[in-house]
């Protein structure tokens, strides 16, 4: 069956944490893996916690690419949430495995807008 999109989970364990509260560093981060993976930025927003900590949103016009961090435990969650067949999610969560050095990776996929329509009545990017 179809779907109208992706959503990757991630959950990164063992991160260093001064990655994971480096803002400039982490919206680096999420914004190159939107791009590597062919999707169109629409407007990122990141925003530091105190005393640590860091939650962003890419917001892309195939849908989300979203970051929570915990620094104090070495730990991130990550949605990527992409719509169409044209955007390669796999690519980006490659390169945020690469940049993100988690020791421990857990990583679900789910189809998000199945329906029970024939495909070429599906009509998206």
């Amino acid at each position: 069956m179809k779907s109208l999109g992706k959503h990757v989970i991630l959950e990164l364990h063992g991160v260093d944490s001064n990655i994971l509260n480096d803002l400039p560093k982490i919206e680096k981060i999420m914004t190159e893996a939107v791009q590597l993976c062919g999707a169109t930025i629409i407007k990122p927003f990141f925003h530091q916690f105190s005393p640590h900590g860091i939650s962003g949103i890419v917001v892309i016009a195939e849908s989300h690419f979203s970051i929570h961090t915990w620094p104090e435990y070495g730990y991130a969650a990550l949605d990527l949430f992409t719509c169409g067949d044209q955007i390669r999610p796999d690519v980006a969560v490659d390169y945020l495995k690469r940049e993100f050095k988690a020791k421990h990776i857990h990583m679900m996929e789910i189809k998000r807008g199945t329906l029970d329509i024939p495909p070429e009545e599906l009509k998206h990017k």
